[in-house]
């Protein structure tokens, strides 16, 4: 029981300290902005992450382009992993460290955003991935841990959780992503009504 509430303890101390931010709370309504404007400008969000880090891509991508709370239209919006064929060819061919940034450099259009998770921030795939993206004119924003790794200097926007605890860090990373998808949500569709 003691070890359970400690878990839940750290956990919440984590939220508390991203709470007292105030420029790492600024930044996430800043990162609301740029999606809105991206999706009002017939952009779309892609996201890119490793391990527990894909499947958070995966959720919050789908938050956009199936529903959050509303039931609305959906939003362009893909995790770049999905497609296993892709990835292990080009893994196979180019090298795992090259499975983002191909497909960015296939996808990826001026005014588009790149949401991009590590909690290390080092990720060479994800580094890759958001050199490309800028190269390809996309917004760029990271999702990391205290530190921000390399990513903190490759990125237009930089959500660092400040942790270096890796399952604190992602459970910020999806409150974070949950966070923004429905303020997203709520600007785009309550102002079309």
């Amino acid at each position: 029981m003691t070890r359970i509430k400690d878990i839940i303890n750290a956990s919440i101390e984590t939220k508390q300290a991203l709470l007292a931010d105030e420029h790492l709370v600024q930044t996430i309504s800043d990162v609301v902005q740029c999606i809105v404007s991206c999706f009002n400008n017939g952009g779309k969000v892609l996201f890119c992450g490793n391990g527990g880090s894909a499947a958070d891509a995966q959720h919050l991508a789908a938050e956009f382009s199936g529903r959050f709370y509303s039931d609305r239209n959906p939003l362009p919006s893909e995790a770049l992993h999905c497609n296993t064929s892709y990835l292990t060819a080009v893994a196979n061919d180019y090298g795992y460290d090259y499975v983002y940034s191909r497909m960015i450099k296939g996808t990826g259009k001026p005014g588009d955003v790149l949401v991009a998770l590590s909690t290390s921030g080092n990720s060479l795939n994800i580094l890759n991935a958001m050199t490309q993206a800028e190269e390809c004119g996309m917004i760029t924003i990271a999702l990391t841990g205290a530190g921000g790794g390399k990513m903190k200097d490759l990125c237009g926007y930089l959500l660092n959780v400040p942790s270096t605890d890796t399952p604190r860090i992602q459970e910020c990373h999806i409150m974070i992503g949950h966070i923004i998808c429905q303020l997203v949500e709520e600007q785009l569709f309550s102002e079309r009504k």
